[in-house]
């Protein structure tokens, strides 16, 4: 982890790694809004956002937030060279005509075969299910980041979800504080560790199944 970074910018970070150029990405609300701050050097991408914003940009210095630009989650964001608004029908269509390269989202539960859970835990307060539900079944792949365990210590990575599910068998890469795990047709491949955490940890802290490559790539 590098100096002064926090676990959720290192989720973010290797969230932002997924990027590719030329795509179109929306961000969910949380820890996936960070990841527009950490955009590779030579790739650009489109950022969505379901409010009617085609063009988002990272979020502005402290002091320089406009009031009137925000994305989604309310959060102040800048725009880019070329950005363009829309009423957030058409931000809407423009999900469920399958026009969203990549979302990231943040997720409550994961499981083992990538049901995605992240929009309510009963008995709480939600404002609603929102673009979540949409996003997670249209876009062409959906990054799941997330904490590797709850509170409590509880793994957030299940063998199936007990939370109400947002989408079932959606996601396609769950990144964790932990750990990166694809979703394959098999169950989880974990495919990278982030340091300083081993490969112990991560198995008694995940309750899915993990099937092992030849090689894990530990992240500094």
């Amino acid at each position: 982890m590098g100096m002064g970074e926090t676990s959720r910018d290192r989720i973010a970070r290797r969230a932002a790694a997924e990027l590719k150029d030329g795509m179109v990405v929306n961000l969910g609300i949380g820890i996936p809004t960070r990841v527009a701050d950490f955009i590779g050097e030579g790739i650009e991408v489109t950022f969505h956002a379901e409010n009617g914003i085609l063009g988002a940009g990272p979020s502005p210095a402290q002091g320089e937030e406009d009031g009137f630009l925000c994305n989604a989650g309310g959060y102040p964001v800048t725009i880019v060279e070329g950005a363009s608004y829309c009423d957030s029908a058409i931000a809407f269509a423009m999900i469920r005509r399958g026009c969203i390269d990549m979302t990231v989202l943040g997720a409550l539960e994961v499981s083992e075969r990538g049901d995605l859970a992240n929009w309510i835990v009963p008995g709480k307060r939600a404002a609603g299910i929102g673009g979540a539900m949409e996003l997670a079944q249209k876009a062409k792949k959906v990054v799941a980041i997330m904490n590797h365990v709850n509170r409590d210590g509880a793994p957030k990575i299940r063998k199936q979800c007990e939370l109400p599910l947002t989408a079932p068998a959606c996601v396609d890469l769950i990144i964790t504080d932990m750990a990166v795990m694809e979703v394959t047709a098999d169950g989880l491949l974990l495919r990278e560790i982030m340091l300083p955490y081993t490969l112990e940890e991560v198995i008694r802290c995940t309750e899915a199944s993990l099937t092992l490559p030849e090689q894990i790539l530990y992240i500094p």
